[in-house]
């Protein structure tokens, strides 16, 4: 068990003169699978397409996963006002999916890599 599967979020802290200053922030060496069972209910709200909910409630019932997932190293706030825009979704999700089945990508497999 020694080799548990983490993941990584980068949030936009603040933008200087043009450039970007982010934080990476990693998952807890330990996810519980209270988390996996919060992802596919999570999974489940959002994707569930007879539901009409609003694509805001479904953000921040993402929102509110992420946050719980990384144990409130960051806030909602924190995760609203530093992720790039045209990417959230794709980032929400893929938080999703690796609580829920273990995926990491490339760029968490590389930033994990590169700590070792």
């Amino acid at each position: 068990m020694a080799n548990l599967k983490r993941n990584t979020i980068t949030l936009v802290k603040e933008v200087k003169e043009g450039e970007v200053i982010t934080e990476t922030y990693l998952t807890p060496a330990f996810v519980p699978l209270s988390i996996v069972y919060e992802a596919n209910d999570v999974s489940e709200y959002v994707f569930k397409e007879e539901d009409k909910k609003s694509e805001r409630e479904r953000f921040e019932k993402m929102i509110e996963f992420t946050v719980s997932l990384y144990g409130n190293q960051f806030n909602k706030e924190d995760l609203t006002k530093g992720l790039h825009g045209p990417e959230a979704i794709e980032v929400l999700t893929d938080q999703l999916m690796f609580a829920a089945n273990g995926i990491q990508d490339e760029a968490t497999k590389k930033f994990l890599a590169k700590k070792r």
